[in-house]
């Protein structure tokens, strides 16, 4: 009976071997993980370096896809049409350099100041009338008859006769204006005058384009 059971009994592992195999299984997953460790195999860091160039590449394919298209773009191509020529008229600048300049108002002079003459007054009681033709005469700074400085501007005539200093009507008889001069000169010595007027008087009742005028006169007292 007891060779017969041995025949029939499957060989199992012995108790001792059960430990042994773990101790191998446990060996090699230590080894594994090392070499893990040591960068024998490939690590992390290599991927991410790979993993970087490939979108470095990418970039840089895009940025040229993006200057063919630039180039193609009928917008990039510069106009060879020339622009319009500037006007070479120059335009007129006033210069704010030039200093103002202040001109001074005319100063009078002393015979511009001086009042315009006035004729003498017609007041008196009439000495002695007449009539004929009155003239006028220019004779500006000349000297009169009486010593005086003879002035256009003055209401002044002359008489053969009469007294120097002697005040006369004289009236235009075409227009009836009139005005009073004052004796202080001699003449006219041409026939059919008896009065010379200086051109102010004469001015007062005609005009010096007509030369003479018919005229009566009034010798006043006074």
């Amino acid at each position: 009976m007891a060779g017969k059971h041995a025949r029939g009994r499957s060989s199992r592992p012995s108790r001792r071997t059960v430990p042994l195999l773990a101790g191998v299984a446990v060996a090699a997953v230590v080894t594994g993980t090392s070499v893990a460790a040591l960068g024998w195999g490939p690590s992390a860091r290599d991927t991410r370096a790979d993993a970087a160039q490939l979108v470095s590449a990418d970039r840089t394919q895009q940025r040229a896809d993006r200057s063919v298209q630039r180039l193609a773009s009928p917008e990039a191509i510069p106009s060879t049409t020339p622009s319009a020529t500037p006007s070479a008229t120059p335009t007129a600048v006033p210069s704010s350099a030039s200093p103002s300049v202040t001109v001074p108002a005319p100063t009078p002079s002393k015979a511009a100041s001086k009042a315009a003459p006035k004729p003498p007054s017609g007041g008196g009681a009439v000495v002695g009338t007449g009539s004929c033709q009155a003239s006028f005469y220019t004779d500006e700074g000349g000297r009169t008859a009486n010593g005086e400085t003879f002035h256009t501007a003055d209401f002044t005539a002359a008489h053969k006769t009469l007294a120097f200093n002697t005040k006369v009507r004289v009236t235009n008889v075409s227009n009836g204006k009139s005005v009073v001069v004052r004796i202080n000169d001699r003449g006219p010595f041409v026939s059919g005058r008896c009065l010379d007027l200086s051109p102010a008087a004469f001015n007062t009742i005609s005009s010096t384009s007509a030369g003479v005028a018919t005229v009566k006169y009034e010798v006043l007292q006074g």
